[in-house]
């Protein structure tokens, strides 16, 4: 005897293990052809999982949240299903719900366009008008790994073998297409009626960009049509407002290929620039800072010393010249510190604060550059403030009411603190560490009304306070 908890309070007691689909079937017709999903003692599974002992269970549809995720998530193996009618030789690697919808990466020799989407949405609705069950099967990895390679997909096979030997996988089929997946899913095509592929864009496989360039779909996918059309109205008022757009029209800036993640300032612009650092220059002045200017180019073994060469390389521009190399700087942590150091220091000289119009530069991949919110240059307004322990209250205290009062000024909506730290290894650090962190917690409660503590979350150069 198996006993069902529905969600609400009642029960249903069935001779023998039941699934999913039954039990909204005895429930009533109209919930069973509703059914996308359900969810097992709170863990959401396929309408056709064997429940084989007491436990609660609830019918998920499209009004659930989970409801969405899975139909988001089954849109986006029927891309893939697509992909594979058109392009048979095209290979599957990854397929994931994101914000709004989801992604599927492809490796394929024919280049998509967006031709191409349009081709690949009509065959998706036409499988999807199919209505054909998506069944799932488990399977030892070596077979799973077996099953791939044996059906020349070598990103399946190459994800299966870092799964350890003893765990099964679960693989879902729908007509001739099977993927691996944990799942869940729609019990059937006929499921997804309200999708859209909106753009194409390259990724590495793995993000690595010594691995192969995908080429990467997104999709959005939605229970009603009322709810896309609602979403597609939002991305179109949303790119009126576009500040790329924006910035070229009001003949602000430009961005152009021989200078990727780079800003051309146009006079306007640059005007408007000067204005903004015009009033954080006041801003200094006014709260005890002195402007300071390090170099852009460091010699490696200064980032050696502070740990950004192991921990963050791949992130920085180098070159070499008379056979030392160098790196533009990322940040202005480490040239205050050399500023700092460069004399004897007494405690009567504490507090120092230094502050910059620091120029950095930071290679992001290609594919994270988005306008002037994502770049590879930008002048990053820092400060740093040397003080005694004694000392840390006023000056969170201080600088915190600095911050607020600047974003006031610029209109910014509400505002939350995180406190970042790192771990120190050596145990008289760490001691005299720890007490600093409670301290900096304790003081960065007292300056905001929120604050979050993010213990493990801070660079090499020590603890943080974001503002966000």
């Amino acid at each position: 005897m198996v006993t069902v908890r529905l969600p609400d309070g009642s029960q249903r007691q069935f001779d023998a293990p039941v699934t999913v689909a039954q039990v909204a079937s005895n429930i009533g017709t109209g919930l069973a052809k509703a059914a996308l999903a359900g969810k097992v003692d709170g863990k959401v599974v396929d309408t056709s999982f064997l429940i084989e002992h007491d436990a609660d269970v609830a019918i998920v549809t499209d009004k659930d949240a989970d409801g969405l995720e899975v139909i988001r998530h089954s849109t986006a193996h029927l891309l893939a299903y697509a992909v594979k009618e058109l392009f048979p030789d095209a290979q599957v690697t990854i397929g994931p719900v994101i914000e709004n919808g989801f992604y599927y990466d492809f490796s394929c020799k024919q280049p998509f366009t967006p031709e191409t989407l349009q081709a690949i949405e009509k065959k998706m609705v036409e499988l999807a008008k199919k209505d054909e069950p998506v069944t799932r099967k488990g399977l030892p990895r070596d077979e799973a790994v077996a099953y791939f390679k044996s059906i020349g997909e070598a990103y399946k096979a190459e994800i299966i073998e870092s799964i350890p030997p003893d765990q099964d996988v679960s693989l879902y089929a729908e007509g001739k297409f099977t993927d691996l997946c944990r799942g869940p899913h729609v019990p059937s095509t006929g499921k997804l009626k309200v999708f859209k592929l909106m753009k194409l864009a390259g990724a590495y496989w793995r993000g690595d960009s010594k691995n192969e360039m995908l080429q990467r779909v997104y999709g959005t996918a939605w229970a009603k049509k009322e709810e896309q059309d609602a979403y597609l109205h939002m991305l179109e008022e949303a790119e009126k407002r576009d500040h790329r757009k924006l910035g070229r029209a009001l003949d602000l800036f430009h961005f152009q290929d021989e200078a990727p993640g780079l800003i051309f300032w146009h006079p306007k612009g640059w005007t408007v620039w000067q204005q903004v650092e015009q009033y954080m220059r006041r801003v200094y002045q006014e709260n005890g800072y002195q402007e300071v200017k390090a170099p852009q180019i460091l010699d490696r073994s200064l980032w050696e010393k502070t740990g950004h060469w192991e921990n963050y390389r791949d992130n920085m521009f180098v070159t070499e010249s008379e056979n030392r190399n160098y790196a533009l700087k990322p940040m202005n942590c480490p040239g205050h510190v050399q500023i700092f150091n460069s004399n004897m220091r007494s405690y009567r000289d504490l507090p120092m604060r230094y502050g910059e119009f620091g120029q950095c530069h930071r290679n992001e991949p290609s594919g994270a550059l988005h306008g002037i919110m994502r770049v590879r240059g930008f002048t990053q307004d820092d400060g740093h403030i040397f003080c005694t322990e004694e000392q840390i209250r006023d000056e969170v205290t201080a600088f915190h009411r600095q911050a607020m009062q600047v974003y006031a000024i610029l209109a910014l909506p509400e505002l939350r603190s995180k406190l970042h730290c790192v771990q120190i290894a050596v145990s008289a650090r760490m001691r005299r560490g720890t007490r600093l962190k409670k301290r900096s917690v304790r003081h960065c409660e007292l300056a905001a009304s929120r604050g979050k503590n993010c213990p493990g979350r801070g660079r090499s150069t020590g603890r943080k306070s974001n503002i966000i």
